[in-house]
């Protein structure tokens, strides 16, 4: 059995991966080779910030600086978010 890929230390998109707004659907999508994947809630917040040069640490103090959620509740969030994006490698 695997263990889950590590969340990068400064995440960033993958190659070939970019965050788009798709005006038929009207929201936020990642495209990916072959695939869409539609950002609900606040992910579109998360992974603006996925750019090579923020921490999830420093992500998390963004996030708890524009919502009024518990600190713990938006860390939570944000890896969680992260983990499955790099699980999907969408970033790295």
């Amino acid at each position: 059995m695997s263990s889950p890929p590590a969340i990068p230390a400064r995440p960033k998109l993958a190659p070939g991966v970019r965050l788009h707004h798709d005006a038929t659907r009207q929201a936020w999508v990642l495209l990916a080779p072959e695939r869409v994947v539609e950002l609900e809630g606040p992910a579109r917040e998360i992974v603006q910030r996925c750019d090579g040069r923020h921490a999830p640490d420093q992500i998390i103090d963004a996030l708890a600086a524009l919502y009024t959620a518990a600190r713990a509740e938006i860390a939570a969030d944000v890896t969680d978010l992260l983990a499955e994006l790099a699980a999907r490698r969408l970033i790295v």
